[in-house]
């Protein structure tokens, strides 16, 4: 089965499944894990354990990440002074 997948902000892949692929499946030919991205069809989320049945999907990266401290992960906080000085 020919699937083509956009990637949001990234672009857009042809993939060529078996006919019994998984998202999940489809997510992991893309070059994610399952747990980063979820696959979207008609704009609505899909469950990992279903059988790919649409020719077009879009895959949406999941972001992780974030500080604690209220700086960013770089330890500037958002005005661009040190997170450590902020404190």
């Amino acid at each position: 089965m020919n699937v083509t997948v956009e990637i949001v902000g990234e672009g857009t892949a042809e993939y060529d499944l078996p006919d019994d692929a998984t998202y999940a499946d489809l997510i992991r030919e893309a070059g994610y894990h399952p747990q980063e991205a979820s696959a979207l069809v008609d704009g609505s989320p899909v469950p990992g354990d279903r059988v790919v049945d649409a020719d077009e999907v879009r895959l949406l990266r999941l972001i992780k990440g974030g500080s604690t401290d209220g700086g960013s992960a770089n330890g500037e906080s958002v005005d661009g002074t040190s997170a450590e000085s902020n404190a």
